[in-house]
């Protein structure tokens, strides 16, 4: 079985690819998973992950985090937050599936935005925490 960071990982990219808020702002081609700087704007980056294991008796949850990145071309940061509302909106509701794990509770736990030193770039994170249980196998 594989980490659940990659469960959630698939889980974000694929709401975000179908949610049309989020579509209607960036295109779904530019909504990757892989690191270096973004070639093309506006796109979203699925960033870090963390999983903390819960491998005690009564609690088999692990919480898991994930960092999503929003890029925009411009010199302000009204389109990264545009974009960060719409993710929000996009991971909020259920059910949400996940391989090999149940998904209990995911929640945008924050968001924070900074302007590229280039002067030119608008810059998101969106902090995304799941807490999961293993399936039953």
């Amino acid at each position: 079985m594989t980490d659940p960071s990659l469960a959630l990982q698939k889980l974000i990219r694929a709401r975000l690819a179908e949610a049309a808020a989020v579509t209607s702002l960036v295109d779904p081609h530019r909504i990757l998973d892989r690191g270096a700087r973004p070639e093309g704007f506006p796109c979203i980056i699925i960033g870090e992950g963390q999983t903390v294991y819960a491998d005690d008796f009564d609690a088999y949850h692990d919480r898991i985090f994930a960092d999503v990145h929003l890029w925009t071309e411009e010199p302000g940061l009204a389109g990264a937050k545009e974009i960060a509302g719409a993710v929000r909106e996009a991971l909020r509701s259920r059910p949400w599936s996940m391989d090999g794990h149940v998904c209990r509770a995911l929640t945008v736990a924050g968001a924070r935005f900074m302007r590229d030193p280039d002067g030119t770039h608008g810059h998101g994170i969106v902090s995304v925490m799941a807490i999961v249980q293993r399936r039953a196998a």
